[in-house]
């Protein structure tokens, strides 16, 4: 008897049914929901501790593909920070864009609630170049802005959900100041050490759950120096998307601590490969757009044979997300992508050489509403949900099936 599975696409569940020798890969969600009171309770704790002057405080926020339950979380911080003395026109709310584009102020309202409407709120721009000082270079020689703005605040906060990045090692924390907060040319100069240019391959160091060794990630670690946080909120997300921990903290310790607390939720020790893997990005809004269903994408390639298949449900509702993706694929040939990014890094270069990397190994079919010249241009074939559930329904070999692909990782060590 077939077993019956539902995938999430967009905002709706789709229903497969999966032949017997098929393999369900799922993360290991935590049973705890920490509550608005207990979240208060630990932010009061680091507030007596940490004695600050609240003077003038930035709060730092990711945007609308990182969620982090902000319309329950976020009054209560603030809240409790004009408890501790906090003026409320002496905190703002800073949005870290990185080189996302900026949000409708509908959706802003959907993702920081009244919050939104009660206090300052300011916009990242990353090609804004008057608003940024020069603190010094990392020794990899990534330049070091910082916003004028949060080197004059008087205490920085940091609030947003912890996340496998596919080159970064992990996302939230640290990068919620750079790249969340950083200047254009000073990401692409961080990003570009995906790209192991001695070798002419992307780096097979810069790899998800990976930090240790990873180039890109430690060149974060040393911009981070520069001026850190002074206290951290790391949530940590199951696939509901809802937040079961906050974790508020200061210091390396304390990130790496969030770090493998999110590993031990969503990463599988296995070498196992597959013939056929379908992977759905884990719905709205890990498949908001390409740029983000891409890092489902890459997780899910990690289970696959080569030369084997996979099928991406990733509905794409704002299209490919970015402005520079596309072009790279008009070089011709992967050599000659690497070879322009490798003398000038820019936008979403290193995202569109990872897809052609995959390419090169693996096939790959998208459930998408990606128009069908995009995807031809990508590489991808764009199958429609039946002739997905047919494939999978009618295959004899070995089938993996990942409910939550934004999310789960297979485990890599250096």
């Amino acid at each position: 008897m077939l077993k019956k599975l539902s995938l999430k696409y967009g905002t709706k569940d789709f229903h497969f049914k999966l032949p017997d020798q098929s393999e369900i890969l799922s993360l290991k969600d935590p049973d705890r929901k920490i509550t608005a009171a207990q979240f208060k309770s630990r932010v009061q704790r680091e507030l007596n501790r940490l004695r600050p002057h609240l003077s003038d405080v930035a709060i730092v926020l990711a945007d609308k593909t990182r969620l982090c339950g902000y319309p329950i979380f976020l009054p209560v911080l603030v809240k409790t920070l004009r408890e501790f003395g906090a003026a409320k026109n002496n905190i703002t709310m800073y949005i870290a864009y990185g080189t996302h584009s900026r949000q409708t102020e509908i959706e802003s309202y959907e993702v920081y609630d009244e919050t939104y409407n009660n206090y300052r709120f300011v916009h990242h721009d990353c090609r804004e170049n008057k608003i940024f000082t020069k603190l010094g270079e990392t020794k990899r020689g990534t330049p070091v802005y910082m916003r004028k703005d949060i080197l004059g605040s008087s205490f920085i906060i940091t609030f947003g959900a912890i996340s496998h990045h596919y080159f970064a090692g992990y996302g939230g924390g640290r990068k919620l100041i750079f790249p969340g907060l950083g200047r254009l040319d000073a990401i692409y100069k961080n990003h570009g050490l995906f790209l192991d240019q001695q070798n002419r391959v992307l780096s097979t160091s810069c790899l998800p759950g990976v930090l240790k060794g990873n180039p890109l990630a430690e060149d974060l670690a040393e911009h981070e120096t520069f001026r850190p946080a002074d206290l951290s909120i790391h949530g940590i997300i199951d696939s509901r998307g809802n937040v079961c921990d906050l974790l508020p903290g200061g210091g390396k310790d304390h990130f790496l601590k969030a770090c493998r607390q999110h590993g031990k939720n969503c990463e599988i020790n296995s070498d196992k490969l597959y013939d056929l893997v379908i992977a759905s990005c884990g719905g709205y809004p890990k498949d908001i757009n390409f740029i983000q269903s891409h890092k489902a994408l890459h997780h899910a390639s990690m289970f696959v044979k080569d030369k084997g298949d996979l099928i991406v449900l990733a509905k794409c509702s704002d299209g490919i997300g970015s402005k520079t993706f596309l072009p790279w694929f008009e070089q011709g040939t992967w050599e000659k992508a690497f070879d322009r990014l490798s003398k000038n890094y820019q936008g979403n270069g290193g995202t569109a050489l990872s897809m052609m990397s995959k390419l090169r190994r693996i096939n790959i079919s998208m459930v998408t509403e990606l128009d069908d010249a995009i995807c031809k241009t990508i590489g991808a074939k764009k199958i429609s949900m039946d002739q997905a559930k047919e494939r999978v329904e009618r295959f004899s070999d070995s089938i993996a099936v990942i409910t939550h692909a934004g999310l789960l990782v297979k485990r890599v060590s250096l």
